[in-house]
């Protein structure tokens, strides 16, 4: 049987020893109680009660029955509470709830308010930005509206040059998944953000190069990122992501890297200037659609790039 909510109030800074045997306990008398001391008086109080949820949320059956309450109402409260390890407890939990699609779209009306505590309280703490990045990230690929709307693109583009490859590769995350609608695409370019992800193309962390690629990918779709990465000569720096470190391809994101680089450089190829540039480069592409050893996904891409930049009217 539960304790009376009581126990909770006197017994806070002991609430965590008690975790373990909640953990299967999701009826709504309980997470009434829980949403009681969410609004509590009690700072350490309010704390716990999030730390309890995050350890609930560890279960699927607990994200789901978080989403079924009433709850996420006065959890989202607490994202402005006074106390760093409450607001570090409730980014836990809305990450956790984002790894449901159900969960994702409900917080996709938290969008703006997530984008906004980025530049706020939270700038030196890594594990909160990082949890808000990846929060985005899933959210924004359900839907990118929210994020667009909030001027997330600019926001997103101040965190790539941060000192934290953890933050770089989860902002480029981000913004890959806001370049695919053409809205996005648009707003990349206006921000001029495109040097800054060339820059990392040569990031020491293959993630953050990876993402990089990808926001480029996208954005060279349009003919607005075509010239402007044209300008930046970003050609020679995408095909040596193609061809360096072949011995490491059988990692994911190495693939993914290799993957968005060439169809990135397939992209560029559609323009008379971009096929120019790579038509003496031909060999080197070649060599990666012909390749019998070479990974099914990446050769297939290989032999794209190879037919548009010769192709001929």
């Amino acid at each position: 049987m539960l304790q009376p909510i009581c126990f909770w109030r006197q017994e806070g800074t002991r609430l965590s020893k008690a975790l373990v045997p909640l953990l299967t306990v999701f009826n709504k008398g309980f997470l009434g109680q829980l949403k009681d001391l969410l609004m509590d008086e009690d700072p350490s109080v309010r704390a716990k009660t999030c730390e309890l949820l995050h350890l609930l949320t560890a279960h699927s059956t607990g994200r789901q029955a978080l989403l079924s309450s009433s709850l996420l109402p006065p959890l989202s409260q607490l994202l402005d509470d006074s106390s760093i390890s409450c607001r570090r407890n409730v980014h836990r939990v809305l990450n956790r709830l984002s790894l449901l699609p159900a969960g994702a779209e409900a917080l996709l009306t938290l969008v703006p308010k997530l984008l906004l505590k980025l530049s706020e309280e939270e700038e030196d703490d890594e594990e909160v930005q990082v949890l808000l990045l990846s929060t985005l990230s899933r959210c924004s690929r359900l839907d990118t509206l929210p994020a667009l709307a909030s001027d997330g693109v600019s926001l997103l583009g101040q965190k790539l040059s941060h000192r934290s490859p953890n933050i770089r590769r989860e902002a480029a995350a981000v913004l890959m998944a806001l370049s695919v609608p053409e809205e996005g695409k648009l707003q990349v370019c206006d921000e001029a953000l495109l040097p800054v992800l060339i820059g990392l193309l040569q990031d020491k962390d293959v993630e953050v190069q990876a993402n990089a690629a990808g926001v480029i990918m996208y954005t060279v779709i349009i003919t607005r990122g075509k010239q402007q990465c044209l300008d930046l000569d970003v050609i020679p720096i995408l095909l040596h992501m193609v061809t360096k470190n072949e011995e490491e391809e059988d990692a994911k994101e190495r693939k993914a890297l290799i993957m968005y680089s060439l169809q990135a450089l397939t992209s560029l190829a559609e323009v008379p200037k971009g096929r120019s540039l790579l038509l003496p480069r031909l060999p080197l592409l070649t060599r990666r659609s012909e390749a019998a050893e070479e990974d099914g996904d990446i050769r297939k891409a290989a032999q794209t790039a190879v037919r548009v930049i010769t192709w001929t009217p």
